[in-house]
């Protein structure tokens, strides 16, 4: 009993030793070195049974490895491809909206050219009739540098008389200098036969415009010397002459070598329509 009692004294002892904060570092520090010292002394036994535990902690450890990133993978594949879905998805969306525009521009164009077709026939076999003018198409352009002329699909039949202003939209664009039954001819400004009236706003100077034979501008001719004109005025239609109406604007003002011109607000390159004053 002595001996059992004196035993169970030394262990407590022992343990008690070991709980002090001093040796417990120790104690750690030295089954770390020894821990330490058995896993590198591992690496020098290539057979027996050393060996075989070796390769199957590796294997343990590869294989674990395998299995705890499998799910970290599974998720990033899957969110790269859920990240991936959403942005086909945005393109769908968008390329659906692009489609869905283009359906309506489509439809759009569809109700313009019949809109279109239904106008031609109108101008074609029906004289469209305003307060003050008739509308006409352009059946032939005649451009040279010697005459500058358009043949329009109206005729004294439909109310045309020589000498009547000609416009596209609201600009001048000359006169009706042949009448036939079904077609007229109109000289344009910028032919060099075209002596308009105009006058020059705002200062109010009256002179003649002279076609040039250039589809850009025209020239200006018996400008008084005392009104002060410059770039940027306005020209318009007199009136004078009692047969073109007064204020249809022309074009205005340009100054090329120091001379005055007037350039065109018309395109004459581009009339498909114009107006005849009644």
């Amino acid at each position: 009993m002595a001996t059992e009692t004196g035993r169970d004294d030394f262990v407590i002892a022992i343990r008690s030793a070991f709980l002090k904060k001093g040796t417990r570092q120790k104690f750690s520090l030295f089954t770390l070195l020894i821990i330490s010292t058995l896993v590198l002394s591992l690496e020098y036994f290539k057979s027996g049974p050393v060996d075989t535990f070796r390769s199957i902690a590796k294997d343990l450890i590869f294989k674990g490895s395998f299995f705890i990133s499998e799910p970290f993978v599974y998720i990033k594949k899957n969110y790269y491809n859920f990240k991936d879905h959403l942005q086909m998805y945005e393109k769908y969306t968008e390329l659906k909206n692009k489609n869905y525009n283009l359906d309506s521009l489509k439809n759009e164009n569809k109700f313009y050219k019949s809109e279109n077709n239904r106008l031609k026939k109108l101008i074609d076999e029906k004289n469209i009739y305003s307060k003050e003018s008739l509308l006409s198409k352009v059946l032939l352009d005649q451009q040279s540098p010697y005459l500058k002329s358009i043949i329009i699909n109206k005729g004294f039949k439909h109310g045309i008389k020589l000498g009547t202003a000609v416009k596209e939209k609201s600009y001048f664009v000359g006169k009706i200098i042949n009448v036939n039954f079904l077609t007229s001819r109109i000289l344009l400004a910028n032919d060099l036969n075209s002596k308009i009236p105009v006058i020059i706003e705002p200062s109010g100077a009256n002179a003649i415009l002279s076609g040039q034979g250039n589809n850009n501008y025209a020239g200006l001719e018996y400008l008084p010397k005392l009104k002060k004109i410059k770039e940027g005025d306005i020209v318009y239609t007199s009136g004078i002459d009692g047969i073109i109406p007064q204020a249809i604007p022309v074009g205005k003002i340009i100054e090329k070598d120091e001379n005055l011109f007037v350039e065109f607000f018309v395109d004459f390159n581009q009339l498909k329509y114009v107006s005849v004053n009644k």
